[in-house]
């Protein structure tokens, strides 16, 4: 029996249509960060199935999304990449975990969209993405033509393609938390000390060259160990993620907050005199007096002793001598706390 032509035919570009996955799969898999990852993931889909418009959706509390947006590349990925609240996200795919296509009611997937993308969707295909099995995000693909993903296609080589996807994302994201670790602590997510001191280096010589001002601040808890000891490591650690976020949050964008050891903190402030550097952990102190630490009955207001040194002080020679002078000048203040 004569197979028909039309049979045939579909089945060579089902085959057509395999292959041009098997070669995305081939792409994407030895690419070990999320920038070339999803450059080419995107660019892939895009060109071997001429798809018009293609981005990635993030739910925006995922650690995966964290990730992104601790990335040096994250502006980079912006443009083809929305972050979704989870509520949203979960019920706009309707909690569904395999690929769906939809060309009605298409106004609801207008918040996978990322902010700067403009376009006028005929239909789309979600095909949601894992992380570890727990669903993080989705591959979206949308054509002007409602027909183009209209429901009732076959959408099982998208699932395969979802599944691999997941799978690979799960190698970079691997990669990308043991480059993030190499340059920042684990705990508070600040640049590390390692990190905190090249960059001193290279402020102090900005700064010698162009005879401009420079502080920093060498700051530790007071009485750490009488709350890990009285309510636990685990709220000791949430102390030191208290003081990571206030100073980061009160700092400008030049500045530098870096964890320098144990619940020891320093902050970089180029182009600052003593008398700001002052001013600024002066609000860092009255925001944490304002905001106290609650564990069950234990209420701790976290108190901070500090040095401040700076390029104004003529005994300083060097990047390490900010350091050791700001070290001094804690000491003393801890010395003279301890003697009252």
């Amino acid at each position: 029996m004569e197979i028909p032509k039309a049979l045939l035919d579909r089945l060579k570009k089902n085959e057509e249509i395999a292959q041009k996955f098997n070669e995305i799969e081939i792409s994407i898999l030895s690419v070990l960060n999320f920038h070339d990852f999803f450059e080419r993931l995107l660019a892939e889909i895009s060109e071997k199935f001429s798809i018009p418009y293609i981005w990635i959706s993030m739910i925006d509390d995922c650690q995966l999304a964290q990730q992104l947006k601790d990335s040096p590349e994250y502006e980079r990925l912006r443009t083809a990449t929305s972050f979704v609240a989870k509520d949203t996200f979960l019920e706009i795919i309707q909690n569904r975990m395999t690929p769906f296509l939809a060309n009605c009611q298409l106004e609801i997937y207008q918040a996978l969209m990322p902010d700067k993308m403009s376009c006028t969707m005929g239909s789309i295909a979600v095909a949601p993405i894992t992380l570890d099995g727990e669903i993080v995000g989705s591959i979206n693909q949308a054509d002007i033509d409602p027909l183009r993903f209209e429901p009732g296609i076959d959408t099982s080589l998208l699932e395969q393609l979802a599944l691999k996807v997941s799978l690979c994302l799960s190698n970079v994201t691997a990669h990308e938390r043991l480059k993030f670790l190499a340059f920042h602590d684990p705990l508070t997510g600040l640049l590390n000390r390692g990190v905190m001191e090249r960059i001193l280096d290279r402020e102090y010589e900005r700064a010698q060259r162009y005879k401009d001002d420079l502080s920093l601040i060498f700051l530790d808890l007071d009485a750490f160990k009488r709350i890990n000891d009285t309510a636990g490591h685990d709220m000791g650690d949430k102390a030191l993620c208290m003081v990571s976020d206030t100073l980061t949050r009160l700092k400008r964008d030049s500045d530098i907050v870096a964890r320098f050891a144990g619940d020891e903190f320093v902050v970089i402030l180029p182009s600052t005199e003593k008398s700001q550097a002052d001013h600024y952990i002066r609000r860092v102190k009255e925001r944490l007096d304002a905001n106290p630490l609650k564990a069950g009955d234990h209420i701790f207001t976290i108190k901070l002793s500090h040095g401040v040194a700076s390029l104004s002080d003529p005994k300083i020679s060097d990047a390490q001598g900010l350091i050791k002078a700001a070290d001094q000048l804690l000491y003393d203040v801890k010395k003279a706390k301890r003697s009252r």
